[in-house]
This record gives structure tokens, sequence and C-alpha cells, in this order.
């Protein structure tokens, strides 16, 4: 009032109680307070003005500024708070994404590293193996929950007849009661007073649940015949036995299903290489039966072309075979790397020409996983040395002292340039940097051209997991 109401060169500070009000309570704050502002200084600034046409035109331009800051408070208010919970939301999804990848990099450790098999039927056979050592039995199943239809697959059975895959009513009363109970169910009269068992000669019979994470995956039914045939002891041996198996077979089950899709690239590859190779020779093979349809047609002789024909259909033949075989060779519990290698090199020799020979020195063995992928980027990089090296001798060595694994295979081919080598996957480069990358190896490729190459993998847990990824030197290929 002292200063003139509309007319005070202060008004522009009530412009701040609204932009205040908007963003701190919204647009509909922000339109009371610009209303009742406007609205009083109005009143005030028109009954004691002298001029009130002039008085009304100056109240209403500051009414209409003031409502269109409120408006603008309250928009901006809306779009800061959209703003907010959208930077909520990619915070969250990258956190929930920083989580993953520690669980994936943990998960992969532990499967590279882990003594027992992740392969479901590796688990259940050797499960059976085990009980076999711990108890005398005449029959044997176990059994897989299948969460998608409520019903029970038989993984393993021995000493009975079993469909493949079991509803709850199909389970005898005595397995139905286990897979809801804690421990050990004992029968000691199968067929009288415990009903019926898996089979039927069975008198006597240990049932238990396969619990992990607090929800039964699977059961477990020993049976024998004869009444009680199994003491307190025998219980204790299988409930002391169960937690391990409920959680190898869940463990197996999981990465089965991890394992489908890295199987898809997989496939990928190997349909590209079989294109590569036999799908080439084989229209060459359907393009010079062509034109041996043509010459045939005009009269020609053909015989020596049909012999040709034959000797190359042959080696088609013969090419198939040998990539089959080479796809299947592989290292297991029972086939070492050293000795995969050896048999592997002796097919390239006889098929080749090229002498190869191969040094390997291993104290122990790496962990399965890891020496199947170690195996696989050495029988990469022969096949590259078979096929595009032009190389006459080739020398592969594998060391492991039980803490460093290395393996590098050298020709004396033609080697290459940089920047020459095609496309991303050419010479399988990129398989083999993911699978060091898988196993946290380094990969390292030297290759000078006329001087031939050399492929080094090297998986040292010493090293820090940054490095746990391919290095790629002047000269990869790539």
């Amino acid at each position: 009032a002292a200063t003139g109401f509309w007319a005070s060169p202060f008004v522009f500070t009530l412009l701040t109680t609204i932009v205040i009000a908007g963003f701190a309570q919204g647009f509909g704050y922000a339109m009371q307070g610009a209303a009742i502002l406007t609205i009083a200084l109005s009143v005030a600034h028109i009954s004691r003005a002298s001029e009130p046409r002039e008085a009304f035109s100056l109240s209403a331009t500051w009414t209409a500024l003031f409502f269109l800051i409120a408006v603008v408070a309250g928009v901006g208010r809306k779009m800061s708070g959209q703003a907010d919970r959208e930077r909520d939301l990619a915070l969250d999804r990258l956190g929930r994404l920083a989580d993953a990848n520690a669980l994936l990099y943990s998960l992969h450790k532990v499967a590279q590293t882990l003594p027992s098999s992740l392969d479901m039927d590796d688990v259940v056979i050797s499960t059976v193996s085990r009980l076999r050592e711990l108890l005398d039995f005449d029959a044997i199943a176990i059994l897989l929950f299948d969460e998608t239809t409520g019903d029970w697959d038989i993984l393993r059975q021995e000493g009975c007849r079993l469909p493949a895959r079991m509803t709850d009513a199909e389970l005898p009363a005595a397995l139905r009661r286990a897979a809801t109970s804690p421990g050990v169910v004992r029968c000691d009269h199968l067929g009288d007073v415990d009903g019926d068992g898996l089979s039927e000669r069975s008198g006597s019979a240990l049932y238990s649940a396969l619990t992990t994470r607090g929800t039964t995956t699977g059961l477990i039914a020993v049976e024998r015949r004869g009444s009680q045939a199994f003491d307190h002891r025998a219980a204790n041996l299988l409930a002391g036995f169960v937690p391990p198996l409920a959680m190898a077979l869940d463990n197996a089950r999981w990465f089965s299903r991890l394992r489908t899709v890295g199987a898809n690239e997989e496939r990928n590859r190997i349909a590209r290489d079989l294109h590569d190779r036999i799908g080439q020779s084989l229209a060459y093979l359907a393009f010079e039966l062509d034109r041996l349809i043509n010459h045939s047609r005009q009269n020609e002789p053909i015989d020596e072309a049909l012999e040709q024909l034959r000797e190359d259909l042959r080696g088609v033949v013969r090419e198939v075979r040998d990539t089959l075989y080479d796809l299947r060779t592989d290292v297991s519990e029972r086939n070492t790397l050293d000795e995969t290698l050896t048999e592997f090199v002796q097919r390239v020799q006889d098929r080749s020409g090229i002498t190869i020979t191969v040094d390997a020195v291993a104290s122990e063995r790496l962990p399965l996983l890891q020496e199947r992928e170690m195996w696989r980027i050495a029988q990469e990089a022969l096949t590259n040395v078979e096929r595009h090296s032009r190389a006459t001798a080739a020398r592969v060595s594998w060391r492991y002292d039980g803490k460093r694994a290395a393996i590098r295979v050298i020709d004396d081919g033609i080697g290459f340039q940089i920047g020459q080598s095609g496309r991303l996957d050419s010479y399988g480069m990129l398989g083999m940097r993911e699978r060091a990358s898988s196993i946290g190896a380094t990969l390292e490729v030297h290759s000078t051209p006329g001087e031939g190459t050399s492929v080094t993998c090297v998986l040292d847990p010493s090293d820090h997991p940054s490095r746990s990824a391919d290095r790629s030197l002047p000269g990869a290929r790539t």
C-alpha cells in the first residue's frame, strides 16, 4: 500500500512466491496463490486510484502475468517430477543390471571351478553310483518336478518299470507323503501296511523329497525286497545324502537352461562353418553335374569327367565325415586335453600332410569346463592352420602347473597382414575370443606375412579380472 500496489516497484517480488508455490505444491496451489494475490491487490489498487480505467487496465495486465507465471510454475513442476521419475526408473534399472551382472559373474566363476558336474545325466549317474556304495538296494528312482505341468519326470530308474512321466495321482501313496514330509520316510511293509512301492517285488523303501530354496524340486526312492530291510542307519545315510543331491540336480537344471541360450550361437557358428566348407563343395558338384548333362546331350565323351566327379564326391564325403567327427571330439572326465589334442592332431596330419608336433606337460587337470574351452580354442587354431596357413609344419604346446595354464599353436605358413582378415569372424577369431573371455583367459595372436602365425591362450587366475579379455596384438586376425 505504501508503494502503490500494482504501481509499486516491488510487485515483482510476489512472482517469486507464486513460482515457489507452483514448484512446491503443484499447478493448483500456484493458481490459488495467484488468484488471492491478484484479487487483493486489484481491489485495493482500483478503489484508491484517481483514474479507475488506467488502474483497471494495469490490474488486468498484472493478473494475466501472475496467472501465466502460475501456469508455467505448475507445468515446470510436472515436467520436473516426470524427469525425476524417469531418472529414478533409470537408476533402478541400472541397479538391477549391476546386480544381475554381479550375479552372472559370480555364477560364471563358480561354474568354471565347481568340482561336480553341471550336466544332469552326469549328476544322476554319479548319484546312483555313490548310493550303491552306501546302501544295498534292489530298485531306485530319481524324479524331478516339472513346475510347468505339475508332473514328475523320471530322470533315472533301476529295478522298476516306470513311465517317463508320472502325475501326483500315479505316485505310490508313501512317495506322495514323502513329497510333503520333512526328512526321510521309511516304509517297512510295502504292499501291506504302507501300500505299493515303485516295484511290485519291493517290501521296504526309503523315500525323501529333494528340497532347494524351501521348494520341493524332486524325489528319490530307494527300495529293497523283504520287509524291514532298511534300518535307522540307512535312513540317516540317505538323509545326509539328500541335501547335496538336491542342490546338484537343481544346479544342473538351471545351468541347462542357461546353456540353451548359448546353444543358439554355437548352432549358428556350426552352420556357418558347414556352409563355408561343405556348402561350397556341394555347389561345385551341382554345377559339375549340370555341365556333364549338357555334354552328354551333345554326345560328347564324359567318362574322364565322371571319374573326376566321383573322386570329388568321395572327397566331400570324407570332408563331411571329418567335420562331424571333429565336432564330436571333446575333452571329458576320461579324456584329458593332451589325449584329445594328440588324437585330433593325428587326423589333421593324415588329411593335410602337415607335420604337427604336440608338446604337453600337465601336472593335473583344469576344471572340466575350463579345459573344454582351452581345447576348443586349440582346435580352432589348428583348423586355421589346416585351411588357411599353407604351412608345412606346426607345433602345439600345452602347459599346466596347477596354477597357470597356457596353450600355443605355431605354424610356418604364409601369415597375414593387418586389416586383411575379412569379415569379423574370419578364421574363427570371434569364437576364440569369446571362449577365452568366457573362462577369464587372455588370447594373443601374432602374425607376420611369410613367417607364420602363433596363437596363445593363457589362463592365469592371479590376473586381475579386467585382464580377462582378448588382447589382439598387432597382426591379430579380426
